[in-house]
């Protein structure tokens, strides 16, 4: 056998049988064919994160072009595939099986690679020539166990009159017969070209940065690496079976329960892990299946944010009627908010009329969430119907009040173990002091807390940074800071800005920022959907979602939703993984970690609101390649703390509104990224 050639292929071949979504025996046959046949400077990228779609293959060359091919394993004898007419300006691909028609267009590949090419044009390549730059980009689709010619007739019906006559070069589709003979002019013509005037290396730097897998997926394929101590905590239980753990941002936390929850998985215990932050979730899970030895044993493992678990417990015990007599109060309110936004009523006068209303919704809703609801759920979770588990794991304890902890206990099966992790220091809801030594005695905890005193998280300018701004701001009773003995960390490349401004300029310099970290990815193992944005108001952050949006094509999964149910629906689909830049408010961004991120400071007042900076602060994750981190901050009480950085701006009155990108993007001077 030959040796394979040299290139760049992402992720790595030997990663691809851990990604989390699994080749198919089509996409394998294709991939190997590109790698066999094709000139070692094409780079192939598999199941790339292109700002929210996943096309099954894109392959790029920096002096030639870009293709880009989705992969269909379909037999086309299994049902019979056929364009149907919608309308007069719609066509869809169905199919009908056992006599029965219905709609496959969801799976077109046609329309697929169409919607692939629109977008490399017009949003990730935004410098290719106007027009003529379109041609180069191939859009293929590949059928590896069907005959090329019978997919190419069924393609026809999806071709408009111009693109009918160059199909077979810009639009090629392939079979069986062709990857079999390795005829690759016939799969993707283009691929002979020795040169092209349409591409250049600066326009494949434009779309690298969506094509490389990010950070955090390649995270994901990784073994959980504990140290000594974490190992010690992951591996055994106090004879109580309480364990209660503190540490400071990065130290690891989280790492030992997800550890710990894998170890009782191993063992077929049940397990139950319980956050206040919704958006948590995934981060957590992923952790626990990158730390468990045993595959297929994640349904012994519940997930749940406090609340809905109280609301489950309820129901189990059939006590949903007294669930919802304790909202009663609210239900006027909800109401008559409902009635002031289904007014579609300009969004100053919308803010001003439902502000009074969602201040007098959250002072009764506190004490039904703080109090009356863990009650209920602590009396229905002690009745025989609630689901009982081997051990009750809490993260980010600090948010957490005794009566909730009190409440969990009851749904512990006898004898068995509950663990609680926390960090003072980040007490953004001002929960901690809570806890107070009568409080955990009662709460079956006995001894010291056990400590993990390192972080391994944060590079070492930020370890720091984020250290004098919690002996800065913080109580000092609550400040809980790590060792900073970590050696290689001084070594570890971190880019530190903060850019003071007024208020009035801060969306504009929160999306300047986040444009300005697509400068950095494409290299160094970071991509696009590694950027995420953090901001303390739901407000500021959709407009700046929505301008990143419309004047920029970045695509966000973000949480910014003012009405409770669809900010609880963001937050559950909000995760690392997703292939879109990410934008989420510093509460739930909590427990996250990130190489590439924005924080916009609006104000900073009280404790728990200082207390939410310094966590948005520690949310930069370390690596030998960089890490970046900018502050926008509005609030003139952190400009002096701000001027301790190495890369502070005071633009409070200095920067004209022309000079920024996002406004010359909107002025058609650049379409989306700034020039490298």
């Amino acid at each position: 056998m030959s040796e394979l050639p040299e290139r760049l292929i992402e992720p790595p071949l030997e990663d691809l049988s851990r990604l989390r979504q699994e080749l198919t025996e089509g996409e394998r046959i294709v991939l190997d064919f590109f790698h066999r046949n094709l000139d070692p400077k094409w780079e192939i990228y598999v199941q790339p994160h292109l700002n929210g779609l996943r096309p099954d293959l894109v392959l790029m060359h920096p002096t030639i072009g870009i293709a880009v091919f989705e992969v269909k394993d379909w037999n086309l004898d299994a049902m019979e595939y056929f364009p149907k007419n919608i309308n007069s300006h719609r066509t869809e691909l169905w199919a009908r099986k056992d006599g029965r028609d219905f709609s496959h267009e969801r799976s077109n590949p046609f329309t697929a690679i169409a919607r692939y090419k629109e977008r490399i044009y017009n949003l990730y390549c935004p410098r290719l020539q106007q027009n003529a730059g379109f041609a180069a980009i191939t859009g293929g689709v590949i059928f590896p166990f069907a005959d090329g010619k019978r997919v190419r007739e069924l393609q026809k019906s999806f071709l408009s009159d111009g693109e009918a006559k160059s199909a077979g070069r810009y639009l090629p589709v392939s079979g069986r017969h062709e990857l079999m003979t390795g005829d690759l002019a016939a799969v993707f013509p283009d691929a002979t070209l020795s040169h092209s005037n349409l591409m250049r290396p600066a326009l494949a730097d434009d779309l690298r940065g969506w094509l490389v897998e990010p950070d955090f997926a390649n995270e994901q394929r990784k073994k959980l690496s504990l140290d000594a101590r974490q190992s010690d905590l992951a591996d055994t239980r106090t004879k109580s079976g309480f364990r209660r753990i503190k540490g400071p941002a990065g130290s690891g936390k989280s790492l030992v329960l997800a550890a710990r929850a894998s170890r009782l998985i191993a063992e077929n215990k049940s397990v139950l892990i319980v956050t206040f932050n919704i958006t948590l979730w995934h981060y957590l899970r992923d952790l626990v299946v990158r730390g468990s030895p045993v595959r297929g044993k994640m349904q012994n493992v519940v997930f749940a944010h406090f609340h809905d678990w109280c609301k489950d417990v309820c129901l189990e015990a059939d006590m949903g009627e007294a669930y919802d007599e304790l909202f009663k109060p609210i239900w006027p309110l909800n109401a008559e908010i409902e009635r002031i936004r289904a007014q579609k009523l300009p969004p100053q006068r919308e803010r001003e009329l439902l502000k009074p209303l969602q201040r007098e919704l959250n002072r009764l809703l506190t004490p039904i969430l703080n109090i009356d609801v863990p009650s209920l759920a602590a009396e229905a979770a002690k009745s025989a119907e609630g689901t009982k588990y081997d051990a009750i794991l809490v993260d980010e304890g600090q948010d957490f009040l005794p009566l909730w902890w009190n409440a969990l206990r009851n749904s512990r099966k006898s004898n068995d173990e509950m663990v609680l992790v926390a960090d003072t220091t980040q007490d953004i809801y001002g929960t901690a002091r809570s806890w107070t030594d009568e409080a955990m005695t009662g709460a079956g905890f006995t001894g010291d807390w056990s400590r993990l005193e390192v972080s391994y998280r944060l590079p070492f300018d930020a370890l720091k940074a984020s250290q004098d701004f919690a002996i800065r701001f913080l109580p000092e009773d609550m400040i809980d800071l790590p060792d900073t003995a970590q050696g290689n960390l001084e070594v570890e490349p971190c880019m530190l800005k903060w850019v003071q401004c007024s208020p009035e300029d801060s969306e504009r310099q929160c999306v300047d920022a986040t444009l300005a970290m697509m400068r950095e990815t494409g290299k160094a193992g970071l991509a696009n959907a590694d950027i995420t944005f953090i901001c303390n108001d739901i407000d500021f952050g959709r407009k700046v979602v929505d301008e990143l949006g419309t004047y920029s094509g970045v695509r966000t999964v973000h949480t910014f939703e003012r009405s409770k149910l669809e900010q609880t629906r963001k937050k559950m689909g909000f995760f690392m993984g997703d292939a879109r830049v990410k934008a989420t408010t510093l509460h739930s961004f909590k427990g996250w970690e990130t190489r590439l991120l924005v924080v916009h400071v609006g104000h900073a007042i009280g404790s728990d609101g200082l207390a939410s900076v310094y966590a948005a602060l520690t949310r930069l994750k370390r690596s030998p390649e960089g890490s970046w981190l900018t502050v926008v901050c509005s609030a003139p009480e952190l400009s002096e703390y701000g001027r301790t950085w190495s890369g502070y701006k005071d633009i409070t009155r200095t920067v004209p509104v022309e000079e920024s990108p996002c406004i010359k993007a909107a002025e058609g001077l650049i379409k989306f990224r700034p020039e490298h």
